[in-house]
């Protein structure tokens, strides 16, 4: 089995030395005590929390799973993740990044998003519980009245209650226009809600006292879209502790993150309060959906940091043929297979996108400080802007790169990857949902291109290129950083004229922005991670001479890496931009199969 091992190292590099969030984080009001000594005393307690109690559950409770019991409908989680839980609340975890008005310890999540990560990397069906909380706790925050957040907030804070978000029904999924469920008045400011919602993460458990489910429902004579939606809070108990009429009905069978339960919930004229306005429930969720993005992105990420330390652990030990340049270990009985240059191509695919998005994730973080706490509203403004542009290509480039590095990592171990018994086939299937739920990869391709893009003619596009152009304009001249910012330069100016093409296009047929929004995700990623591996080279190479330089170093080799060996997609994912939508919508639908 893997042994995971936290990165602190890497954490320290992009947070201090990259995003510098020293440079930014203790001015913010508010964040006054965020200091660098706070971060690192957080990181490691982090660190040990996730290395001693959750990674050793993980593999065990993918084999138990949650267990159902129908005469109860309730559910019991895998043994040991209630007391991991007990045990986080008791470390104040899931108060970190919340509001002190309500029991938070009001900590930044540049903070927060590296604690996240560890969990997913640890053990991401038991990260679940406390991340949907957290998207729970930040919608009632944004939109709930005083009453419901004196109600609620102080024990989703302390941990005590946990929280989800009910959307999807049988029938509808991304469409939530055609969902079903529906609200009617009390009389008495409550609502009694009925309806059937599946795939709820954490939907039942035994971890809390309670569990407060946010619900999209339709009132009465609502418009049949997505305008008529409204959301409510519906809890399992009441304050009063009477049981609510929400249940469970069943946990889905799944490929992955078994130790997570996936319910279907029942509403029998459960009691819930509305939250918002009324038919202005799907703006309210998009606060909790928003952040459920980017902690998918996160479970690509963390699970391909796991899946890169098992290989590259097994890639130095495992004794394998020899080296075709002559043996390395002429004492061993074979070479170790890190010497072949197909694992390593592995394990630095595995390394390139794991780090790039570990410093994508640091910059949304600060992007999100700052559009929280900054006292000027232009900056606030820009965060936002930089936020709403690169959530969708967090969530989906990071997740179809951490399914990429879990199916790498299963591969350097060849056989002994396909066995149970080694943990890497469990990070592959559990990966593999990162790519599905919240909007799978194809939606948020559509709403990079459609809505962040093409519908503010490219104005958020702008203030993010900008930020590269300016980079690269700065550096001319530079021999050492030469080999990043030319490539780098090139591509930025080939994604405007793409991006003008796709526009022109699909102002004369919407297909054309359908038929390009995937390729176009994959390319804005690139073009981020290339700026960052550039970034994150510019500060190697001034790093080199002062200690640490075999951490430095292998920064340096990796951003070449990245250029030379992964960046190259994006040539092709231009072509197949150009190419238009005509080959994917001439084959008539009856003729895809006889």
């Amino acid at each position: 089995m893997p042994v995971y091992k936290a990165p602190l190292r890497d954490f320290d590099f992009v947070l201090n030395e990259l995003i510098k969030v020293q440079d930014v984080i203790p001015a913010l009001p508010g964040y006054e005590e965020a200091t660098q000594d706070i971060f690192s005393s957080y990181l490691e307690a982090a660190a040990q929390f996730c290395e001693s109690e959750l990674a050793p559950l993980n593999r065990h409770a993918d084999e138990e799973g949650c267990q159902y019991d129908s005469a109860t409908k309730s559910v019991t989680t895998p043994a040991g993740f209630k007391e991991a839980y007990r045990q986080y609340c008791e470390l104040g975890f899931p108060a970190l990044d919340c509001d002190p008005a309500y029991g938070g310890q009001g900590m930044p999540k540049s903070l927060a998003f590296p604690v996240m990560e560890m969990q997913c990397s640890a053990n991401v069906a038991w990260s679940m519980y406390p991340g949907l909380s957290h998207g729970a706790y930040s919608a009632i925050h944004a939109h709930g009245t005083e009453e419901q957040k004196a109600a609620y907030l102080p024990k989703l804070v302390d941990g005590s209650w946990t929280g989800t978000m009910c959307l999807t029904e049988p029938h509808c999924g991304t469409d939530l226009g055609l969902l079903k469920s529906k609200a009617e008045p009390n009389g008495d400011g409550s609502y009694h809600i009925t309806g059937t919602k599946i795939f709820i993460s954490a939907g039942e458990h035994d971890l809390s006292d309670n569990i407060i489910h946010l619900v999209l429902a339709r009132l009465p004579d609502a418009p049949k879209d997505v305008k008529g939606i409204s959301l409510f809070i519906v809890p399992k108990f009441h304050q009063d502790g009477s049981r609510n009429a929400v249940s469970c009905g069943s946990l889905e069978h799944k490929m992955g993150i078994k130790a997570n339960a996936t319910a279907v919930i029942n509403l029998d004229g459960a009691k819930g309060w509305l939250i918002g306005e009324p038919n202005k429930g799907l703006s309210c969720m998009f606060t909790m959906m928003n952040a459920a993005r980017l902690g998918c992105g996160m479970q690509g990420l963390g699970i391909g940091e796991a899946s890169f330390q098992g290989a590259l652990a097994y890639a130095r030990e495992r004794l394998q043929m020899r080296a075709l340049a002559g043996a390395k270990f002429p004492d061993k009985a074979a070479d170790p297979i890190i010497v072949h240059p197909d694992v390593r191509r592995m394990l630095l695919t595995q390394k390139a996108y794991t780090e790039a998005g570990r410093a994508l994730t640091a910059l949304l973080a600060l992007q999100l400080d700052i559009e929280d706490k900054h006292p000027q509203a232009s900056a606030r403004a820009d965060a936002a802007d930089l936020v709403a542009l690169l959530t969708p290509v967090a969530k989906a480039f990071m997740t179809d790169n951490g399914y990429t590095a879990a199916n790498m990592g299963m591969q350097v171990f060849g056989g002994h990857g396909y066995i149970r018994e080694w943990g890497m086939e469990q990070l592959v299937r559990d990966c593999r949902i990162s790519q599905i739920y919240e909007g799978t990869n194809g939606i948020q391709a559509m709403d990079l291109l459609g809505r962040k893009v093409l519908l503010d003619q490219g104005a958020k596009l702008r203030k993010f290129t900008k930020l590269i152009h300016t980079f690269c304009q700065a550096r001319e001249g530079d021999d050492k950083l030469a080999e990043f910012v030319a490539p780098l330069s090139k591509l930025l100016k080939e994604v405007g004229e793409i991006t003008m093409g796709v526009g022109m296009a699909s102002m004369q047929n919407r297909d054309e922005a359908g038929a390009a929004a995937s390729d176009y995700l994959r390319l804005i990623g690139h073009l981020a991670y290339a700026w960052l591996w550039a970034r994150m080279a510019e500060v190697s190479f001034a790093k080199l001479g002062q200690g640490d330089d075999a951490f430095y170093n292998a920064k340096i080799c990796t951003a070449r890496f990245y250029y030379a060996k992964l960046l190259p997609e994006a040539e092709a994912l231009k072509a197949s931009i150009k190419s238009g939508a005509k080959p994917l919508m001439t084959l008539e639908d009856e003729h895809f199969a006889f």
